[in-house]
């Protein structure tokens, strides 16, 4: 539930120097004190117009979050036109946006307005799991404001277990991690300083036979392991992490979609949107055939269900990075790109 490194692609060009990472650093630490010090709607309002800025900053640039973000989105939408998918992509800005606003006053907010920030479909099958002293793993896209969702089942489900990117300079990533832990989640290094390997699988595992609940983002394959699946009739690459560890802890196996919907800001602390959360239908092992291959047609059954909301719900799909693997395919979108410019 926290790829911090994805959410804060547009934030890269300043890393790289000593002086640029110090200023990366200083501009979230700035960023989560006035934030959560202005009044609600008005940060909201300042967010879309960083969401216009960013948008006109990034169009063209080859390589740009935003180029990429268009290119995923004409590849999982190839009906719409240029406008129509241009529109989208502002959409998307904004949604992406939004997110990082969520973030910035997340801390400060009551329970009351977490609570009135979020809905959630489909929960009672996974309380029942949850009740029952079942261990749980849940299989998220990049969709919505998963930290909010993940601070919400902490205080309200079950304490969260979770995997990060890391994230250069350290001490953002590090400014991340504490970020989430005060949300209540405990969150484990993808890997380990300086890049080195770590046994995030074995301590993930440990965590599940111990009934533990762990959220875990898998629509981009980070490792050499990963699994190719039709997604939104695309083939893209995704993590096979979710699916292993159900199919070697037994824990449950829940797909989860989070999206934005209309929502009253005087309930939710200035924001006009809260996340609508669903948890789809469980996935069981097929119980027969190899274990890759029990775990290709879970992932698959996984990618099925979060389709449909990409599909439904694109905006708030905040993918700016490569996902889809056919060549051609991501070379035809960036044109289509380039034509709705």
């Amino acid at each position: 539930m926290t790829h911090p490194a994805t959410r804060s692609a547009p934030l890269r060009y300043l890393a790289g120097t000593p002086g640029r990472e110090r200023l990366t650093v200083l501009a979230f630490r700035t960023g989560w004190r006035l934030v959560r010090r202005m009044p609600g709607r008005l940060a909201y309002r300042a967010f879309d117009v960083g969401a216009e800025l960013a948008y006109r900053r990034g169009r063209g640039r080859r390589g740009s979050s935003v180029e990429r973000l268009r290119t995923n989105y004409a590849l999982v939408r190839p009906e719409l036109d240029a406008d129509r998918l241009e529109a989208l992509v502002r959409a998307g800005m904004r949604s992406y946006l939004r997110y990082w606003c969520d973030a910035f006053r997340l801390p400060e907010l009551t329970r009351e307005q977490r609570l009135a920030s979020m809905r959630v479909v489909g929960l009672d099958p996974l309380r029942a799991h949850v009740d029952s002293g079942g261990a749980t793993v849940m299989f998220l896209g990049h969709l919505g404001n998963w930290d909010l969702a993940g601070a919400w089942c902490t205080t309200e489900l079950v304490p969260v277990t979770t995997v990060a990117e890391r994230l250069e300079p350290e001490e953002l990533f590090a400014e991340f991690v504490a970020y989430r832990e005060s949300l209540g989640m405990r969150i484990l290094p993808l890997t380990g300083p300086g890049g080195r390997p770590s046994d995030v699988f074995g301590e993930l595992t440990a965590a599940l036979r111990g009934g533990g609940f762990v959220p875990l983002l898998a629509d981009r394959d980070l490792t050499s392991g990963g699994i190719e699946v039709d997604f939104c009739g695309r083939r893209a690459r995704m993590a096979v992490g979710p699916a292993a560890l159900a199919l070697t802890t037994g824990a449950a196996l829940f797909p989860v979609s989070v999206t934005y919907e209309p929502a009253d800001p005087q309930a939710t602390g200035g924001s006009a949107h809260r996340i609508r959360v669903e948890v789809h239908d469980r996935v069981h092992p097929p119980g027969q055939g190899r274990t890759r291959d029990q775990v290709r047609v879970m992932t698959q059954q996984c990618a099925d269900a979060l389709a449909g909301t990409v599909r439904e719900h694109t905006e708030d799909w905040h993918m700016m990075q490569r996902v889809f693997v056919n060549p051609r395919e991501v070379a035809g979108a960036a044109r289509q790109g380039v034509e709705a410019r």
